[in-house]
């Protein structure tokens, strides 16, 4: 099923943003106690402008499974937040080493790498707080807390980190790349999808589209950020570009080339567009979410 529409950022969805940055700067304004620069390194970080695509997935699914976006808010900020903290450490120079996020100097640059460091600690404790003090019945407050814990650890993101960095300069190999991507960029965007069909209260099977989109969003996400760090502005993404093939990283283009890079992306994107069909026109954002995700410049 193709969505013959514009491929900018869908506006229906585009207004979850404004909720959720609010909800994060409140949730972010610390009480007496916490150092005035860690303080500091946590907001720059969690408020820099961006996309905020994977809190308001969760928002979206919520919204497309009946639910109240009150009830989905703590898990779109919850996510937003160990999305933040990956950055923060990703961007750190025994990682990535980035100097530049979001168009701005990463955490560790603008301040130190030990308050960097401290910056994203912070920020995972405090996800977990913000879905246990405010997701109610407790019931769904333990699910979401479950979801994210498992999407954020060993076997998710941070076990796709360590392989990414572990494969360097390896040979190239579809299966591994995979497998890397499935967990590193995919698991977040899955469990965004998952907590708002949480909150929503929604049934098994629309779950399970959602999950089912989610997987194939996030690789056609990964895809098309390989693409851009090969070709894309730094000016427009923010950050440097080029940098994945001096570090001998595994990459879509340099496993498939860019020619079948970008046919795989677009499959992705037809797929998961596909996976929303039972949801009928309700799911039309989504589905434009997803052909923005595979044309974006950014």
């Amino acid at each position: 099923m193709t969505i013959a529409t514009s491929t900018s950022f869908p506006e229906e969805i585009a207004c979850h943003r404004e909720i959720v940055e609010k909800e994060l700067d409140r949730m972010s304004s610390f009480p007496e106690g916490c150092p005035q620069r860690l303080a500091e390194a946590i907001r720059y970080s969690l408020l820099a402008p961006g996309k905020r695509i994977r809190p308001i997935l969760v928002l979206a699914a919520n919204q497309l499974c009946d639910g109240l976006l009150a009830n989905a808010l703590p898990s779109a900020c919850a996510v937003e937040m160990i999305h933040n903290y990956s950055l923060i450490h990703d961007d750190l120079p025994a990682m990535d080493d980035d100097d530049l996020r979001r168009g701005r100097p990463t955490c560790h640059k603008q301040f130190d790498e030990a308050t960097a460091i401290l910056a994203g600690d912070a920020l995972i404790p405090l996800a977990f707080e913000v879905i246990a003090k405010y997701t109610q019945p407790e019931k769904t407050a333990i699910e979401c807390v479950i979801a994210l814990s498992e999407a954020a650890g060993a076997t998710q993101l941070v076990g796709g980190q360590a392989d990414d960095l572990g494969l360097q300069f390896s040979e190239p190999n579809l299966e591994q790349l995979e497998r890397i991507h499935h967990r590193k960029t995919g698991a977040m965007l899955i469990v965004s999808l998952e907590l708002g069909a949480i909150t929503a209260g929604a049934p098994l099977n629309s779950r399970q589209s959602l999950k089912n989109y989610g997987k194939h969003l996030g690789l056609c996400f990964q895809i098309t950020d390989d693409l851009l760090d090969l070709r894309g502005s730094q000016t427009k993404m923010g950050k440097r570009t080029g940098k994945d093939a001096g570090r001998g990283k595994l990459t879509y283009p340099s496993v498939l080339g860019e020619h079948e890079s970008e046919r795989k992306a677009a499959n992705l994107a037809e797929a998961a567009i596909a996976e929303l069909e039972s949801f009928g026109p309700a799911a039309r954002p989504l589905q434009r979410l997803a052909n923005f995700v595979v044309h974006r410049s950014h």
